[in-house]
């Protein structure tokens, strides 16, 4: 975990986080599939699909992405950080923050699952921030140009400590209270949806209509896969089981027409009135109405017949 989470932090510092945050599913499948080889545990026939729009969706956004934005100095990231605009969405996270711990959470953190996640998302898009600007400090740092001389690279050190603290006290607790399945899809939704928000208004990417339309349904899609390989974890179905239930569900529909002889008559005249034109139904209806009344004149002249 420890090595994956290293890996993440890196990938921010050479790319833009509006593409690393959302390939943070391709975890759930690695997770999936290793579980699968190691521990033994099946992995059913809609995991296997959930895993598969995972990747579709994570290919659709990588071959959409913006390009990176070359940044020169962690004094570049801050001034960035600074502009009004972002300014006002970390004072915006951090009221909604403080808010919710201390006013909402008390009552209805037991009760709803979106007031702990709104937390952790929240404190996770300005953590993801600050680790990109920490992460292109390090990268610089190690190429020659020491970034480790200027107190903004420890600013942003300070507000991914306290961003990442608060995001694992807040998702533990939300994991406490409610299933996992329904905590993972929910919280990469909002973490995801927050984290890009916020590198829109921060780095001001520039897209397209097309890049942005595809960007979203790749999203849409790694959504989906996320939801479905969480929601159905527990279930233990193959296409074998899929098949038996359709053989057993025509053989009772086929036992049901067998015992029902009534049934199967009116469904074979009904096939038949679907089958015949309307006009020679309309001449038998004639023809059995003139029979009918037929048979009644003659029972009605029966019925006045005088009695000898």
């Amino acid at each position: 975990m420890v090595v994956g989470e290293a890996a993440n932090f890196a990938a921010y510092a050479f790319a833009p986080a509006i593409l690393v945050t959302p390939l943070g599913a391709l975890s759930i499948i690695v997770s999936a599939i290793l579980a699968h080889i190691v521990l033994q545990e099946k992995l059913n026939m809609f995991g296997m699909l959930g895993c598969l729009l995972c990747i579709t969706g994570s290919l659709t956004i990588v071959l959409h992405a913006p390009p990176e934005r070359h940044l020169g100095s962690v004094i570049e990231v801050f001034q960035l950080a600074m502009q009004p605009a972002f300014l006002g969405y970390t004072v915006f996270a951090v009221c909604v923050i403080i808010f919710l711990i201390f006013y909402v959470a008390p009552q209805h953190g037991t009760s709803s699952i979106f007031v702990y996640l709104a937390i952790c998302s929240l404190a996770g898009s300005l953590s993801v921030m600050s680790c990109k600007a920490l992460g292109i400090a390090l990268k610089l740092t190690f190429q020659g140009d020491n970034q480790l001389l200027f107190g903004e690279t420890y600013v942003c050190i300070m507000v991914v400590v306290a961003c990442v603290m608060t995001q694992m006290n807040y998702l533990n607790k939300a994991l406490d209270l409610f299933n996992t399945a329904i905590v993972s899809p929910v919280y990469y939704v909002m973490f995801t949806l927050l984290t890009i928000l916020a590198s829109i208004i921060m780095f001001r990417d520039v897209q397209s209509v097309e890049q942005v339309v595809t960007e979203a349904c790749g999203f849409v899609t790694i959504v989906g896969g996320t939801f479905l390989l969480h929601s159905t974890k527990d279930l233990d179905v193959t296409m074998g089981d899929l098949n038996r239930m359709l053989k057993e569900k025509d053989s009772t529909l086929s036992g049901m027409l067998a015992t029902h002889p009534q049934r199967r008559a009116l469904l074979d005249e009904a096939s038949a009135m679907l089958l015949h034109p309307v006009g020679g139904g309309d001449m038998e209806g004639g023809n059995n109405a003139g029979d009918l009344s037929g048979h009644g004149n003659g029972q009605r002249k029966m019925t006045h017949a005088p009695k000898r």
